[in-house]
């Protein structure tokens, strides 16, 4: 079986990073996804806004590095869940369970839009461990970085 999404847009708000009762990070995000086709009519694309939640090590890298506004390419798997509302009511939810997020959009391009978030597409962060963080797997971010190669 195969259960793989991929998805591509801007978070509609800060993300939320909580801790479980065992310490372990979480954080919760929406993202808003532009379809790749509008309507019949012609008019404009429809969005759609799709929950996502991160967890440990990917949380905490969601938190730092993005904010509401940042573009995010994420993959994950899809996650239903069923639960029970205040008035005993039965709710489903579908969420995407993250397992890589990185950056949709270069530093330059945040910074010409008059946002302070950071964001570079040299960066991104796995839950596999594999990561080529300005924190993490010893890398560090050169200062006075233009982003362009320098061949």
């Amino acid at each position: 079986m195969l259960n793989r999404i991929d998805i591509m847009g801007r978070l509609t708000r800060d993300p939320e990073l909580r801790h479980t009762q065992s310490q372990t990070p979480v954080a919760s995000f929406t993202l808003a996804v532009d379809r790749d086709f509008g309507n019949r009519d012609g008019g404009e694309r429809q969005t759609d806004f799709i929950d996502c939640v991160a967890w440990r090590q990917t949380a905490e890298f969601v938190s730092k590095y993005f904010t509401k506004g940042s573009m995010a390419v994420v993959s994950g798997r899809l996650q239903i869940r069923d639960w029970t509302d205040r008035d005993g009511g039965k709710r489903r939810s579908a969420e995407v369970v993250v397992d890589n997020i990185y950056f949709g959009e270069s530093r330059r391009s945040r910074d010409d839009s008059g946002s302070t978030a950071y964001t570079s597409n040299s960066y991104s962060y796995s839950d596999s461990g594999k990561s080529s963080s300005s924190s993490y797997g010893g890398f560090q971010e050169l200062d006075g970085d233009d982003g362009d190669l320098p061949f």
